[in-house]
């Protein structure tokens, strides 16, 4: 049997309010046993495990992986929204006149996401 991906983890500065960010950003939550200024926290949604781990170094270029997000009970727009409204900020907009296309956006470290067209759109 292969490896199973058990978590995806992200070095940050601030590990539990980072994880409470993307707990809002993915309708997941912090595992009960981690609090503000512990050096990890974990977090839990369907289908996705984050694990946020404090190093000193701060962020410096571009990731070179991210998380592409697809909305399953609202538009691309209205996540976007949504999402900046929880403290993301707008990096790249992609979208099309036609309709395609996706919005990059970085959470308060920085790291990029993008929004991709809602399962409606599609």
């Amino acid at each position: 049997m292969a490896s199973l991906i058990r978590h995806l983890t992200v070095d940050c500065a601030d590990p539990y309010t980072l994880a409470t960010f993307w707990a809002a950003f993915l309708d997941g939550a912090v595992t009960e046993d981690d609090a503000p200024g512990d050096p990890e926290a974990l977090m839990h949604a369907a289908g996705a495990a984050l694990l946020f781990v404090r190093v000193d170094e701060p962020k410096t270029g571009k990731n070179h992986w991210h998380v592409d997000l697809q909305p399953q009970d609202r538009s691309r727009d209205e996540e976007v929204e949504r999402l900046l409204a929880l403290g993301a900020t707008l990096h790249e907009d992609h979208r099309r006149a036609d309709g395609r296309g996706w919005v990059t956006l970085r959470d308060p470290e920085g790291n990029e996401l993008c929004v991709e067209r809602g399962a409606a759109e599609r």
